[in-house]
């Protein structure tokens, strides 16, 4: 039996066809999420009326990301990753049925979605680093550009398909439907995953060093990057995008609002998310450049031009081609630094460095969320409105009144993203971050096996 079970390890299929597989059903999965999460906003704001609610469910669902995330990749790295992806997917399709249950007896009241949506997130967090972990194993390493270019393509039609299709069928089917929909795409997701081979993992000599209790394991993925000044910078670089990235984004709405409609702000985002399936494609197709350092820096560099132009004036058109090359720019980032990773992490310990990697990229949007609402609204507004103190000198060029202080805040983090790239760049351990570093693996990994059984289930601590 242990023999068979070796040669079906051997036998594992590497390359893209593999990762297509699993990124077909993750494709599906992902809009049927979009779905449930678009239905669920529907739902709660109808049945509250309050925007606060739904911050608390956007809150509810980052908040497991960041506490667990380092705890998560310890697991991933101790378990088998197939069956950690299956078991991640067949967790959160158990709790869309707990959702469908609550609307059918009419129960739903908004602690158990808030308790629903914790634990659901609790599974996230594992998915993240299993998932990309699972991508440095299959596919070659020669491909990780194109593989993750795929990945950012998936959450670009999620993003761009769920919300639209969601509309349309709320009303013939209803919230439950759409959750059933959402059911559905995850049981496509994991027979994908049952119908192929994820093999285990050599122990590295990091692996071997990292080995200890879950709280020793999961501050070694810390250790790691610090040890590692180049991983290190590259890391600090992603938060700091991120961040801007977070402030653009929840500040787009009162921009556009500020000077136009509803239809228009729609429109607006629409093509923004075609700019996402634009970055996403060229990055599946292209792979980025073969320095990927730069591919992340051009992408941030591009996002912060688009942020910079997007303030200069209160103009929908003007606003509508910064948001294409914004969303552009947000692929070319997150597809060419996480081949880095990838390259660079042995693969027994990429969960563990992942999972810190999550939460700190994590924390970063929560944190643009809390920031930026008070700086509109205590600083940048009142400096722009008629007659404040910025009216007769930065307003005689970018105008005043409404709006316009979250303009001139789009601006000046338009110019603080274009700065992070320069000090990036000149920064020699991040530029040459994929030269001072050796490959953690090598250009094609055998699939043998030091670790436990391939279908071994994963065992409670």
């Amino acid at each position: 039996m242990k023999d068979d079970r070796s040669a079906e390890q051997h036998a594992a299929p590497r390359g893209m066809q593999t990762f297509l597989l699993i990124w077909f059903g993750q494709l599906i999965s992902m809009l049927g999420t979009g779905l449930t999460g678009f239905g669920l906003g529907v739902w709660v704001y109808e049945q509250t009326g309050s925007a606060t609610h739904l911050t608390l469910m956007a809150f509810f669902g980052m908040l497991p990301i960041m506490l667990i995330s380092p705890l998560a990749g310890v697991l991933v790295d101790r378990w088998n990753r197939k069956w950690t992806l299956v078991l991640s997917d067949l967790g959160g399709m158990f709790f869309t049925l707990v959702l469908v249950l609550l609307l059918w007896t009419g129960n739903m009241q908004m602690w158990a979605l808030y308790l629903v949506v914790i634990i659901t997130s609790c599974f996230t967090a594992f998915q993240f680093p299993a998932f990309n972990a699972a991508i440095s194993q299959l596919v070659p390493k020669q491909q990780f550009g194109r593989a993750n270019g795929m990945m950012q393509l998936a959450q670009a039609v999620g993003q761009l398909i769920s919300p639209a299709l969601a509309g349309v069928l709320i009303g013939p089917i209803g919230l439950e439907g759409i959750i059933l929909i959402d059911f559905a795409s995850c049981f496509f997701a994991v027979v994908t995953l049952l119908m192929i081979k994820i093999p285990d993992t050599q122990t590295s000599a990091e692996g071997q060093a990292a080995r200890g209790s879950v709280l020793g394991e999961a501050i070694f993925g810390w250790k790691y990057i610090v040890a590692r000044p180049g991983l290190l910078a590259l890391l600090i670089f992603f938060a700091a995008s991120n961040f801007l990235m977070g402030a653009i984004i929840v500040l787009s709405t009162p921009l556009v609002l500020s000077f136009a409609d509803a239809p228009t702000l729609g429109v607006i985002r629409s093509v923004a998310g075609l700019g996402l399936v634009f970055g996403s494609v060229l990055m599946s197709v292209w792979g980025g450049p073969k320095r990927q350092v730069y591919g992340a820096l051009g992408g941030v560099l591009l996002s912060g031009v688009s942020m910079f132009v997007a303030g200069l004036l209160p103009s929908a058109l003007l606003i509508t081609i910064a948001a294409f090359f914004f969303t552009v720019g947000l692929p070319l980032v997150g597809a060419s630094s996480q081949p880095i990773w990838q390259r660079k992490v042995p693969l027994d310990v990429q969960g563990r460095v992942f999972g810190v990697r999550l939460m700190i990229a994590t924390a970063a949007m929560p944190l643009a969320y809390l920031v930026s609402g008070p700086l509109v609204d205590f600083v940048f507004e009142p400096l722009m409105a008629d007659g404040g103190a910025l009216a007769g000198s930065i307003g005689q060029w970018i105008g005043t009144g409404e709006g316009r202080g979250i303009g001139l805040l789009f601006m000046i983090l338009g110019l603080l993203a274009t700065i992070s790239v320069i000090v990036g760049y000149m920064y020699p351990r991040l530029r040459f971050v994929e030269d001072e570093l050796p490959d953690a693996i090598a250009d094609e990994q055998p699939a043998t096996v030091q670790q436990p059984q391939l279908d071994q289930q994963p065992q409670l601590l």
